[in-house]
């Protein structure tokens, strides 16, 4: 069954902080936090991720770890995000067969979306819809329309991701997407729970 959840929130280099902006995520009862660091010291990563699991552990917000199927065996995390040049997710899940830990990919097409219903993953991002300036993009920018069909394709949960930002919002959930990763629009706020607060009431005044 797909979940609706909203607000999918990826932490990569907060100006707040990763503890803070955990606290808020948490506080404003948001389902998915992932933790996002590219190219940072391995140390430096699972330092981060066992702050982030204290603060989520008993919590609703399910926390996910991206790329690194260590840190998040050795953090505990809630789960492992994969992205399309990563390790097979077969290999992952022999690795790390805990029952209830969860797995998801990006997709970047209708056909990568469709590939992805064989394997058994709880949830897939689909993505870019926006430009975004958060990674280096090397997939072709989708827009939110072809977002939406791919998302109402699929039988699994999806959360559309890239450039997502409360100006371009509802015009995405209009196309009949349920929920949405953010990066850039939280982790450039000061006060990183303000920013989650505005994402959900929009997302509210939409869905609802």
């Amino acid at each position: 069954m797909k979940e609706t959840f909203g607000l999918y929130l990826i932490l990569t280099d907060p100006v707040a902080g990763y503890e803070t902006c955990a606290k808020a995520a948490v506080d404003c009862g948001v389902r998915y936090l992932q933790l996002r660091m590219k190219d940072a010291h391995r140390a430096s990563v699972l330092e981060t991720a066992h702050a982030i699991r204290a603060i989520t552990r008993g919590t609703a917000t399910r926390f996910i770890v991206n790329d690194d199927l260590a840190v998040a065996i050795e953090s505990d995390a809630d789960g492992l995000h994969l992205g399309q040049d990563d390790p097979p997710l077969a290999k992952a899940r022999e690795a790390w067969n805990t029952p209830g830990k969860l797995f998801g990919l990006s997709t970047h097409s209708a056909e990568q979306a469709k590939q992805a219903m064989e394997l058994s993953l709880d949830y897939i991002g689909i993505g870019p819809v926006f430009p975004t300036q958060t990674k280096a993009l090397t997939d072709s920018v989708l827009g939110p329309e072809e977002v939406g069909r791919i998302a109402q394709a699929t039988s699994l949960t999806t959360a559309a991701i890239g450039g997502i930002t409360s100006d371009n919002l509802p015009s995405l959930l209009k196309t009949g997407v349920k929920n949405f990763c953010v990066i850039g629009a939280v982790n450039i706020a000061p006060t990183p729970a303000t920013a989650i607060r505005t994402l959900q009431t929009i997302w509210e005044n939409h869905v609802f």
